[in-house]
């Protein structure tokens, strides 16, 4: 079965979609990715797997960097949904080379417009814009 470029990106983007709520359930409950990860009775597709896996494993990392460009917002005082994106943003822009910068930008404005609010939409963006540029200069 062949795959035109395009079944790529909406797997990921579902990917992204999945991911994003099995770390705001985590966030939620207070408990950690990767044990929400495991009670799922269907195991996610691997991207969602990589995603989840990946964000739990530098969380400190992440957590750093999100903190020294949120203006002034501290991790733990941002809605959970934005802090789960900005996390799986973050996370793809410092780990995963293959995803295009532009598809990492592109994927959080849709995700914050369509799961939070217009608000946060220029906040996230703006975080993860500033992240990339020093991530990933020129790109």
């Amino acid at each position: 079965m062949s795959h035109s470029p395009g079944d790529a990106v909406g797997s990921r983007r579902e990917a992204r979609e999945t991911a994003l709520g099995l770390l705001y359930a985590a966030h939620s409950r207070g408990v950690e990715p990767l044990e929400v990860l495991a009670e799922q009775p269907v195991p996610p597709e691997a991207y969602t797997v990589q995603l989840v896996e990946g964000v739990a494993g530098h969380i400190d990392e992440l957590d750093g960097l999100i903190g020294s460009y949120s203006e002034g917002w501290s991790t733990g005082r941002m809605p959970a949904i934005d802090l789960a994106l900005i996390r799986i943003a973050v996370y793809e822009l410092a780990h995963e080379a293959d995803v295009p910068t532009s598809a990492v930008l592109s994927e959080v404005v849709e995700l914050v417009s369509e799961y939070s609010t217009e608000k946060s939409g220029k906040f996230v963006n703006g975080v993860v814009a500033r992240i990339a540029e020093e991530l990933r200069p020129g790109s």
